[in-house]
């Protein structure tokens, strides 16, 4: 059987990402990122999201059709995020893809965004399996999901408040290091010794969940009282101690699930799975319990076309119905819903 060829996108934040997949061959890849249009603003605004996606959906499927060689009447399907994310975001990838897949004749797949981060190391590890313990983090979610099979998920652990991404954010902002907080403070921890503060690890009562507002709260009270006392210790200090809280919450819950559920794979997924110290103190976990680590390469860490379309395959190849006409998004989507 011939591989399908399918296009996803992906718009469900701020990167508009667009992929012809060939099975979980990548024929192009192409993304246009807006941070030079939110980091005035500090964060992502949903509006100017919505207005960038417009300009970039179009030139950007150009770009993707004729990257991989092909015409467009040579794809088998189309694919777009359905949810979750941001609504006016997800309406133009979706409605774009949707039109296109109408004009074409061909099926069209709706998409869960965080299943697409699922599978983003099948297209990287031909030895990515299920069972599997699986971290998604990202700005808008920190979740442990475990993978039973393709398809068959249970949601282990959730952050009950921010999001790891989202804590970068906000303390990278309080701190005056810039957007997206993530690699800022990860570029500013480089030089920190991350003992150098002890700030507090939320819920150890709770193996599997999350919180990182009370870090947040507890990182400024400190800042405050340090510069009044003149005991500020340096910023990249801070930085690697910040990081340092967040890397050890989401390694230490990661292989609390690995124990509770005797997987011997661990993959991941999301922005925040391309800050180095997780990535290292992942590996140095995995290496230690013999475990297994699929940890995607740091573009398939973004949100990118690629992995939407590579759940549209599987969902091709195993019979699965494309959506309805009818179906819309869902800004709320709950992965396995």
């Amino acid at each position: 059987m011939t591989d399908p060829l399918i296009l996803g996108i992906e718009t469900s934040c701020d990167e508009t990402g667009v992929a012809v997949l060939e099975g979980f061959t990548v024929r192009s890849f192409v993304l246009a990122s807006q941070i030079e249009e939110h980091a005035r603003f500090g964060g992502v605004v949903p509006e100017v999201a919505a207005r960038a996606h417009v300009e970039a959906i179009r030139p950007l499927v150009h770009q993707a059709v004729t990257g991989a060689g092909i015409h467009p009447d040579q794809l088998d399907a189309i694919a777009a995020t359905r949810g979750p994310g941001l609504i006016g975001a997800l309406m133009v990838g979706y409605a774009f893809g949707k039109s296109l897949a109408w004009t074409l004749g061909k099926p069209f797949y709706g998409i869960d965004h965080m299943e697409g981060h699922l599978y983003a190391p099948r297209l990287e590890y031909a030895a990515y399996e299920p069972p599997a313990i699986v971290l998604l983090a990202s700005g808008g979610h920190s979740e442990i999901i475990h993978v039973r099979a393709w398809g068959d998920y249970s949601t282990l652990g959730t952050t009950i408040d921010d999001a790891a991404g989202e804590a970068f954010d906000k303390l990278a902002r309080f701190m005056g290091l810039g957007y997206p907080g993530g690699p800022v403070i990860d570029a500013e921890a480089e030089d920190g010794n991350p003992d150098a503060v002890r700030f507090p690890r939320a819920l150890r009562d709770r193996p599997f969940d999350f919180s990182f507002s009370g870090l947040k709260t507890s990182v400024v009270t400190y800042l405050e009282k340090a510069k009044k006392e003149g005991t500020l210790p340096s910023r990249p200090d801070v930085a690697a101690s910040i990081q340092e809280a967040i890397v050890d919450a989401l390694v230490e819950k990661t292989f609390n699930a690995v124990d509770e559920t005797g997987v011997t794979a661990v993959g991941g997924g999301g922005g925040v799975l391309a800050n180095r110290r997780l990535r290292t103190r992942l590996q140095e976990e995995a290496d230690r319990r013999g475990i297994d680590l699929f940890i995607p390469s740091v573009r398939m860490c973004t949100d990118n076309g690629a992995m939407i379309a590579a759940v549209a395959i599987d969902r091709m190849n195993n019979g699965g119905a494309p959506d309805g006409w009818a179906l819309d998004v869902d800004p709320g989507m709950r992965l396995g819903s």
